[in-house]
Order: C-alpha cells, then sequence, then structure tokens
C-alpha cells in the first residue's frame, strides 16, 4: 500500500542542475520509496546506484573525473541511496556538482553523523536538506481521513508509524522487535568506536522508561553504571541516528524555572515500547501518560518539519514541579498546550507562567481534538 508523503512533492520541487538534494532519516523510513517514486515520475534520464552493492562504492569512492563521469553516464537525475556508506562522499558529489553542471543529484542516507559531516562543507550553498520521519499523523489523515486516523489512535500509541508497521497489520509487534533488535544501532556500530555497545541498550531502555520526565544526566550514568561523559555522547549518537531527540527547557523572567534541563523523547511510540517490551493494550498501562506526551510531541515534531516550522519547542517547569507540557515560539509570540488523556478535565497554566508570559496562547490537547494539534494550520 503506497502512502503519499509530504516531503515527495518538497523534493520534486527542489530538484535542479547544480543542486543536490539530501534525504537523511532513520533506517526504515521510506526514503528508498521516495526515491522509488522521483524515479518513476521523472521526464529526465535517470541513473539509480544503491551503495548496499559493494562494486557501486568501490566506482564512487574513485574520485577522480574520468571515473565519475563514466558511473553518471547520459544521466540527467543521479539518485544515490544509502550514501553514507560511500567514502568521503562529499567530494564525490562536489566533483559531480562542479565538472557535470547539467546534472541533478538526490541522495538518501539513514545516518546523520556520517552523511551530514562528509557533505556540509563540500556542498555548502548547493545542498537542500530533509529529514523523512516514519509517516506522521497529518499523512495517515490525507490517505485515509481524520475519522478512520482517530480510531486507529490505540493502535498508534501502542505500535507508533514506521511504514512497514503500519503497512502489516496484525504483525506490529513482530515488526518492531525485528527494526528494533536488527536497525536501529546498525549505523552506530558501522561508524562509531562503541567500547561498551551493551550500555547503549541499557541507555535506551533507561531513557523509554522515564519518557515524559526532565532527563539527568548523572540518574542515568548511575542507571546504567557509566559515567556522565559517556552517556551524553551515546545520547547524542542515539540522536544522530533519528531514535530519540531531546527537548529544551525554556526559561527567561523566573528565577525559579528549570534552565539547563531538557526532556528526552523516542521519535516513534512503537520503538519505544518495543525497547521495553511492553505493548498492553492502554487501559492496563500504568505509563498511559508518558505515551501520550511521547506520541504528541514527536508527532508535533513531524508536523512542523514536514511543514517548514522554523520556530523554536520546549517544556516548561519550575523547581516546585509546576509545568507546561509543551511551548513553541515564533514571530515574537508564545503558544502553550497542556496534554489531557480525558478531554473531561479542564486544564490551566501555573500562575506563575501566567504572571510571567501574560500574552501566551494556550490551548489543551485530547483525543478528541489531538488532530487538529497535529495538523497544518
Amino acid at each position: 500500500m503506497f502512502i503519499n508523503r509530504i516531503l515527495l512533492q518538497t523534493i520534486q520541487e527542489k530538484i535542479a542542475p547544480g543542486k543536490a538534494v539530501i534525504l537523511l532519516g532513520p533506517r526504515q523510513s521510506g526514503k528508498s520509496t521516495i526515491l522509488d517514486q522521483i524515479a518513476r515520475h521523472s521526464t529526465l534520464r535517470v541513473r539509480r546506484l544503491d551503495c548496499d552493492d559493494a562494486s557501486v562504492r568501490m566506482r564512487l569512492e574513485v574520485q577522480v573525473l574520468p571515473n565519475l563521469l563514466q558511473v553518471v553516464g547520459d544521466a540527467e537525475l543521479l539518485l544515490i541511496d544509502e550514501a553514507q556508506r560511500v567514502k568521503n562522499i562529499g567530494l564525490t558529489l562536489k566533483i559531480i556538482s562542479d565538472h557535470m553542471k547539467s546534472v541533478r543529484l538526490v541522495v538518501s542516507g539513514s545516518s546523520s553523523f556520517e552523511l551530514s559531516s562528509q557533505i556540509n562543507e563540500p556542498l555548502t550553498g548547493r545542498k537542500w536538506e530533509y529529514t523523512l520521519l516514519p509517516f506522521s499523523t497529518y499523512e495517515m489523515v490525507l490517505h485515509h481521513g481524520s475519522f478512520e486516523e482517530n480510531r486507529r489512535l490505540s493502535q498508534r500509541l501502542m505500535f507508533g508509524m514506521y511504514p512497514e508497521v503500519v503497512n502489516t497489520p496484525g504483525a506490529e509487534r513482530d515488526v518492531l522487535n525485528q527494526l528494533a533488535a536488527s536497525y536501529l544501532y546498525k549505523d552506530i556500530f558501522a561508524f562509531q568506536d562503541l567500547r561498551k555497545p551493551e550500555l547503549l541498550d541499557k541507555l535506551l531502555k533507561a531513557l523509554a522508561m522515564q519518557v515524559g520526565s526532565e532527563t539527568s544526566y548523572n540518574k542515568l550514568a548511575d542507571t546504567v553504571g557509566s559515567d556522565v561523559g559517556t552517556v551524553q555522547r551515546y545520547i547524542d549518537l542515539l540522536e544522530k541516528s533519528f531514535i530519540v531527540f531531546r527537548l529544551p527547557a525554556f526559561s527567561r523572567n523566573l528565577h525559579t524555572e528549570l534552565k539547563k534541563t531538557r526532556k528526552v523523547y523516542f521519535y516513534d511510540n512503537g520503538i519505544r515500547n518495543a525497547v521495553i517490551g511492553d505493548f498492553r493494550p492502554l487501559e492496563l498501562r500504568n505509563d498511559l501518560g508518558g505515551v501520550w506526551e511521547n506520541f504528541l510531541v514527536s508527532e508535533r515534531i513531524k508536523r512542523n518539519h514536514f511543514h517548514n516550522f522554523y520556530g523554536s519547542s520546549y517544556f516548561w517547569r519550575t523547581l516546585r514541579q509546576q509545568e507546561v507540557d509543551y511551548m513553541e515560539e515564533y514571530d515574537g509570540q508564545l503558544f502553550a498546550w497542556e496534554y489531557k488523556w480525558n478531554p473531561a478535565k479542564r486544564g490551566r497554566l501555573p500562575l506563575p507562567f501566567v504572571k510571567a508570559y501574560p500574552d501566551v496562547i494556550f490551548k489543551v490537547v485530547h483525543p478528541e481534538n489531538y488532530i487538529d494539534f497535529l495538523s497544518p494550520a
């Protein structure tokens, strides 16, 4: 079942001579499918290269013009998949851009710490960069309507939105366990020197268990039996592998505001639940608040990314544990949201927050209106 991706049209509009479109994202998020669609609908002469193939990698790593001219041939549009596997891929792309000015480039990769570091300097000013995450709520609404998507909310909270999970009903748990076991760490282990790889699993479990709470590197280090520096480095690697992301605290006016803390969320609820091995129905869970919060924050991040939102995202909390679940700031305006699973429960902002930020726009998000929160304005 093909489900259209919002980024597909954006990428197609950016394809042009002298520019490279770079598509990053976690493994199994649909990058190859987007390349398939680009190739299928293009009127240009297309050549597609899969860098999982060792012979393709060898050709692209011979970074001299005569060789690359042969590799590109008469192609007007060159699609390169899994480009992070090519050593010095940035230099390869630069040579193609410099000397084959009519060639258009679309390059995908699943490892931001490997691919971004190689292409940023060689392609400065000559690239568009996008991140493809698992399906978003709005993409699913466009596919089968808001009524049907709302009906499947409990499935999304348990199993998440990876394409294979969505497209394999009835086998979600098996697919997620395979993803968590085989794909999550692949790029980290391939490109980073991890002296204690078993710590990665312990750290992910610890992060999954405290989702929705502030993250203390010191407490995490104690929990997993490591030092703070290693914990910070591993979280950075997990973030650059599109498994988790950090949300900073908002602080400006009050001395009681938490300033340097952060929360860590998973990009996908299904992966989070697979990490801790918990796929119980929602009514049996004691972590429903964290599950609901992780879903809303991660889906809002997708919504903002796919629709070119350039503001900033935060949470807010004081030393007295007064809190705001989620905030955004753009064009000089503050927005705040409180998350409630029960629509009958009223939400309100803490009084110190209201006094410090009287012009904030505040709303409550619950299962009856969450699709509006996750849809473009």
